[in-house]
Protein backbone atom coordinates (compact mmCIF):
# COMPACT_ATOMS: atom_id res chain seq x y z
CA UNK A 1 0.00 0.00 0.00
CA UNK A 2 1.01 3.63 -0.33
CA UNK A 3 2.52 5.11 2.81
CA UNK A 4 0.55 8.57 4.27
CA UNK A 5 3.03 10.59 2.30
CA UNK A 6 2.28 8.85 -1.64
CA UNK A 7 -1.44 8.98 -0.62
CA UNK A 8 -1.48 12.82 0.59
CA UNK A 9 0.62 13.25 -2.95
CA UNK A 10 -2.47 11.53 -5.18
CA UNK A 11 -5.18 13.10 -3.79
CA UNK A 12 -3.37 16.38 -4.29
CA UNK A 13 -3.32 15.75 -8.20
CA UNK A 14 -6.78 14.03 -8.09
CA UNK A 15 -7.92 17.53 -7.05
CA UNK A 16 -6.64 19.17 -9.34
CA UNK A 17 -7.47 16.88 -12.52
CA UNK A 18 -11.06 16.47 -11.20
CA UNK A 19 -14.07 17.69 -11.51
CA UNK A 20 -16.08 20.19 -9.71
CA UNK A 21 -18.14 18.61 -7.18
CA UNK A 22 -20.86 20.82 -8.26
CA UNK A 23 -21.30 19.73 -11.35
CA UNK A 24 -19.23 22.68 -13.81
CA UNK A 25 -17.82 21.13 -17.29
CA UNK A 26 -19.88 17.96 -16.89
CA UNK A 27 -21.15 17.03 -20.19
CA UNK A 28 -22.97 14.06 -19.79
CA UNK A 29 -26.52 14.61 -18.37
CA UNK A 30 -26.67 10.90 -16.50
CA UNK A 31 -23.28 12.23 -14.76
CA UNK A 32 -24.81 15.56 -13.87
CA UNK A 33 -27.77 14.02 -12.73
CA UNK A 34 -25.55 11.86 -9.82
CA UNK A 35 -23.77 14.82 -8.86
CA UNK A 36 -26.43 16.90 -8.29
CA UNK A 37 -29.27 14.37 -6.71
CA UNK A 38 -27.44 11.45 -5.38
CA UNK A 39 -23.32 12.90 -4.74
CA UNK A 40 -24.73 16.36 -3.26
CA UNK A 41 -28.04 14.25 -2.54
CA UNK A 42 -30.60 15.81 0.44
CA UNK A 43 -32.16 12.38 1.27
CA UNK A 44 -32.23 11.99 4.68
CA UNK A 45 -32.95 9.50 7.16
CA UNK A 46 -33.87 9.40 11.08
CA UNK A 47 -31.83 6.37 11.40
CA UNK A 48 -28.46 9.14 10.37
CA UNK A 49 -28.22 9.63 14.01
CA UNK A 50 -28.33 6.34 15.59
CA UNK A 51 -25.72 4.77 13.34
CA UNK A 52 -23.50 7.61 14.19
CA UNK A 53 -24.18 6.92 18.07
CA UNK A 54 -23.21 3.26 17.24
CA UNK A 55 -20.32 4.30 15.16
CA UNK A 56 -19.49 6.87 18.60
CA UNK A 57 -19.93 3.81 21.46
CA UNK A 58 -17.60 1.11 18.81
CA UNK A 59 -15.00 3.81 18.45
CA UNK A 60 -14.28 3.72 22.63
CA UNK A 61 -15.07 -0.10 22.56
CA UNK A 62 -11.81 -2.30 24.66
CA UNK A 63 -13.79 -5.09 23.64
CA UNK A 64 -11.04 -7.91 21.67
CA UNK A 65 -11.91 -9.83 18.84
CA UNK A 66 -10.78 -12.14 16.80
CA UNK A 67 -9.23 -11.16 13.33
CA UNK A 68 -8.44 -13.32 10.35
CA UNK A 69 -7.25 -11.49 8.20
CA UNK A 70 -7.23 -12.34 4.29
CA UNK A 71 -6.40 -9.11 2.76
CA UNK A 72 -3.66 -7.23 0.80
CA UNK A 73 -0.36 -8.04 3.27
CA UNK A 74 -1.94 -10.84 4.98
CA UNK A 75 -0.88 -14.45 5.45
CA UNK A 76 -4.02 -16.92 5.00
CA UNK A 77 -5.03 -18.01 8.59
CA UNK A 78 -3.02 -14.94 10.06
CA UNK A 79 -5.00 -14.36 13.11
CA UNK A 80 -4.93 -11.78 15.45
CA UNK A 81 -7.02 -10.19 18.33
CA UNK A 82 -7.90 -6.36 18.11
CA UNK A 83 -9.86 -3.79 20.00
CA UNK A 84 -13.17 -2.52 18.29
CA UNK A 85 -12.34 0.31 18.78
CA UNK A 86 -8.89 0.06 16.65
CA UNK A 87 -11.51 -1.35 14.06
CA UNK A 88 -13.71 0.88 14.31
CA UNK A 89 -11.49 3.21 13.24
CA UNK A 90 -8.96 2.20 11.23
CA UNK A 91 -11.67 0.19 8.62
CA UNK A 92 -15.04 1.35 8.74
CA UNK A 93 -15.64 3.99 6.08
CA UNK A 94 -16.37 7.52 6.91
CA UNK A 95 -20.01 8.63 7.21
CA UNK A 96 -20.18 10.45 4.02
CA UNK A 97 -19.42 7.86 2.17
CA UNK A 98 -21.81 5.12 3.84
CA UNK A 99 -24.27 7.82 3.41
CA UNK A 100 -23.32 8.35 -0.49
CA UNK A 101 -24.52 4.25 -0.65
CA UNK A 102 -27.58 5.14 1.12
CA UNK A 103 -29.09 7.91 -1.43
CA UNK A 104 -27.44 5.64 -4.07
CA UNK A 105 -29.27 2.73 -3.10
CA UNK A 106 -32.51 4.92 -2.96
CA UNK A 107 -32.31 7.04 -5.93
CA UNK A 108 -31.86 4.20 -8.23
CA UNK A 109 -33.99 2.24 -6.91
CA UNK A 110 -31.81 -0.52 -6.31
CA UNK A 111 -33.55 -4.22 -5.42
CA UNK A 112 -30.67 -6.13 -3.95
CA UNK A 113 -27.45 -5.20 -2.49
CA UNK A 114 -24.08 -7.74 -1.82
CA UNK A 115 -21.44 -6.30 0.27
CA UNK A 116 -18.20 -7.95 0.49
CA UNK A 117 -16.63 -6.70 3.87
CA UNK A 118 -19.10 -6.23 6.79
CA UNK A 119 -16.39 -4.94 9.62
CA UNK A 120 -18.23 -4.16 11.93
CA UNK A 121 -21.40 -3.45 10.15
CA UNK A 122 -21.35 0.77 9.96
CA UNK A 123 -22.03 1.45 5.97
CA UNK A 124 -24.39 -2.10 6.65
CA UNK A 125 -26.81 -0.01 8.44
CA UNK A 126 -26.87 2.88 6.24
CA UNK A 127 -27.74 0.08 2.90
CA UNK A 128 -30.71 -1.40 5.37
CA UNK A 129 -31.69 1.97 6.27
CA UNK A 130 -32.06 2.31 2.05
CA UNK A 131 -34.33 -0.73 2.29
CA UNK A 132 -33.52 -2.28 -0.60
CA UNK A 133 -36.75 -4.59 -1.51
CA UNK A 134 -34.69 -7.84 -1.79
CA UNK A 135 -32.84 -7.22 1.37
CA UNK A 136 -29.06 -6.71 1.79
CA UNK A 137 -26.42 -10.01 1.48
CA UNK A 138 -23.06 -9.16 3.55
CA UNK A 139 -19.85 -11.31 3.92
CA UNK A 140 -17.16 -11.40 6.40
CA UNK A 141 -14.13 -13.18 6.15
CA UNK A 142 -13.13 -12.92 10.09
CA UNK A 143 -15.36 -15.19 12.04
CA UNK A 144 -14.97 -13.36 15.26
CA UNK A 145 -16.01 -9.81 13.89
CA UNK A 146 -18.51 -11.52 11.80
CA UNK A 147 -20.39 -12.94 14.96
CA UNK A 148 -19.81 -9.71 16.77
CA UNK A 149 -21.34 -7.66 14.57
CA UNK A 150 -24.16 -10.15 13.76
CA UNK A 151 -25.24 -9.91 17.45
CA UNK A 152 -25.02 -6.48 17.30
CA UNK A 153 -27.67 -6.37 14.64
CA UNK A 154 -29.52 -8.66 15.94
CA UNK A 155 -29.79 -6.27 19.08
CA UNK A 156 -31.00 -3.70 17.07
CA UNK A 157 -34.09 -5.75 15.41
CA UNK A 158 -32.24 -5.33 11.83
CA UNK A 159 -34.03 -7.76 10.33
CA UNK A 160 -32.75 -6.76 5.91
CA UNK A 161 -29.29 -8.12 6.32
CA UNK A 162 -28.10 -11.84 5.45
CA UNK A 163 -24.88 -12.17 7.73
CA UNK A 164 -22.53 -14.77 5.87
CA UNK A 165 -19.01 -15.76 6.79
CA UNK A 166 -16.13 -17.02 5.02
CA UNK A 167 -13.96 -16.27 2.15
CA UNK A 168 -15.30 -14.24 -1.00
CA UNK A 169 -14.03 -16.58 -3.38
CA UNK A 170 -15.81 -19.18 -1.65
CA UNK A 171 -19.27 -17.00 -1.29
CA UNK A 172 -19.26 -14.67 -4.30
CA UNK A 173 -21.00 -16.77 -6.85
CA UNK A 174 -23.76 -18.04 -4.50
CA UNK A 175 -24.23 -14.71 -3.22
CA UNK A 176 -24.47 -12.98 -6.77
CA UNK A 177 -26.93 -15.74 -8.09
CA UNK A 178 -29.27 -14.60 -4.98
CA UNK A 179 -29.76 -11.13 -5.92
CA UNK A 180 -32.51 -10.41 -7.98
CA UNK A 181 -34.02 -7.08 -10.36
CA UNK A 182 -31.41 -3.60 -9.75
CA UNK A 183 -28.42 -4.93 -7.98
CA UNK A 184 -25.77 -3.24 -6.43
CA UNK A 185 -22.28 -4.68 -5.45
CA UNK A 186 -20.02 -2.75 -3.23
CA UNK A 187 -16.39 -4.56 -2.64
CA UNK A 188 -14.64 -3.66 0.66
CA UNK A 189 -12.59 -6.32 1.83
CA UNK A 190 -9.37 -7.80 0.01
CA UNK A 191 -7.55 -5.14 -1.69
CA UNK A 192 -5.14 -6.94 -4.12
CA UNK A 193 -4.94 -7.07 -7.85
CA UNK A 194 -5.85 -10.29 -8.77
CA UNK A 195 -8.56 -11.52 -6.06
CA UNK A 196 -10.11 -7.57 -7.08
CA UNK A 197 -10.10 -8.53 -10.80
CA UNK A 198 -11.55 -12.14 -9.98
CA UNK A 199 -14.63 -10.57 -7.71
CA UNK A 200 -14.96 -8.18 -10.84
CA UNK A 201 -15.27 -10.75 -13.47
CA UNK A 202 -17.26 -13.18 -11.46
CA UNK A 203 -19.04 -10.03 -10.90
CA UNK A 204 -19.65 -9.03 -14.32
CA UNK A 205 -21.37 -12.33 -15.55
CA UNK A 206 -24.83 -11.23 -14.27
CA UNK A 207 -24.12 -7.52 -14.47
CA UNK A 208 -27.18 -5.46 -16.47
CA UNK A 209 -27.92 -2.15 -17.65
CA UNK A 210 -29.43 -0.58 -14.14
CA UNK A 211 -26.63 -2.21 -12.10
CA UNK A 212 -23.79 -0.86 -10.37
CA UNK A 213 -20.68 -1.86 -9.07
CA UNK A 214 -18.46 -0.11 -5.98
CA UNK A 215 -14.59 -0.80 -5.48
CA UNK A 216 -13.57 0.77 -1.69
CA UNK A 217 -10.03 2.19 -2.17
CA UNK A 218 -9.10 2.16 -5.58
CA UNK A 219 -5.94 4.36 -5.42
CA UNK A 220 -4.73 2.63 -1.91
CA UNK A 221 -1.75 0.49 -3.61
CA UNK A 222 -0.41 0.38 -7.37
CA UNK A 223 -2.37 -3.06 -7.28
CA UNK A 224 -5.62 -1.17 -6.41
CA UNK A 225 -5.08 1.15 -9.05
CA UNK A 226 -3.73 -1.28 -11.55
CA UNK A 227 -7.00 -3.00 -10.89
CA UNK A 228 -9.60 -0.07 -11.54
CA UNK A 229 -7.43 0.84 -14.63
CA UNK A 230 -8.20 -2.23 -16.43
CA UNK A 231 -11.64 -2.31 -14.53
CA UNK A 232 -12.43 1.03 -16.36
CA UNK A 233 -11.26 -0.10 -19.77
CA UNK A 234 -13.39 -3.22 -20.08
CA UNK A 235 -15.88 -3.12 -22.90
CA UNK A 236 -18.58 -3.98 -20.74
CA UNK A 237 -18.17 -0.81 -18.81
CA UNK A 238 -20.10 2.01 -20.22
CA UNK A 239 -19.53 5.02 -17.31
CA UNK A 240 -16.91 5.11 -14.21
CA UNK A 241 -16.96 8.01 -11.34
CA UNK A 242 -13.42 7.94 -9.36
CA UNK A 243 -14.15 9.77 -5.78
CA UNK A 244 -10.44 8.90 -5.05
CA UNK A 245 -11.75 6.64 -2.36
CA UNK A 246 -14.19 4.88 -3.92
CA UNK A 247 -14.61 4.22 -7.90
CA UNK A 248 -17.92 3.41 -9.07
CA UNK A 249 -19.02 1.22 -12.05
CA UNK A 250 -22.23 2.31 -14.44
CA UNK A 251 -23.37 -0.49 -17.33
CA UNK A 252 -25.79 1.81 -19.08
CA UNK A 253 -26.11 0.88 -22.75
CA UNK A 254 -27.55 4.10 -23.60
CA UNK A 255 -24.59 5.87 -23.46
CA UNK A 256 -22.89 6.14 -27.27
CA UNK A 257 -19.15 6.48 -25.60
CA UNK A 258 -17.26 5.45 -22.62
CA UNK A 259 -17.43 7.79 -20.24
CA UNK A 260 -14.58 8.26 -17.58
CA UNK A 261 -14.82 10.82 -14.56
CA UNK A 262 -13.31 11.94 -11.73
CA UNK A 263 -15.26 14.40 -9.65
CA UNK A 264 -14.30 15.78 -6.03
CA UNK A 265 -16.33 14.52 -3.36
Amino acid sequence: MYNSAQLAWKYCVYLVKSSSGKGHGVHSPFVFDFITNVLHGKQVDAGFSRIEAKRAFLSTSQQMLDVLDLGAGSVSGNSKQRSVSSIARSAAKPAKFAKLLFRMVRYYRIDSVLELGTSLGLTTRYLSLAAPSDGIVTIEGAPGIAAFTKQCLEEEGVQNVSLQTGDFKDLLSGALASMRGKKLVFFDGNHQYQPTMDYFYTALKIMSNDDILIFDDVHWSPEMEKAWSEIKKNEQVACTIDLFFIGIVFFRKEFKEKLDFAIRF
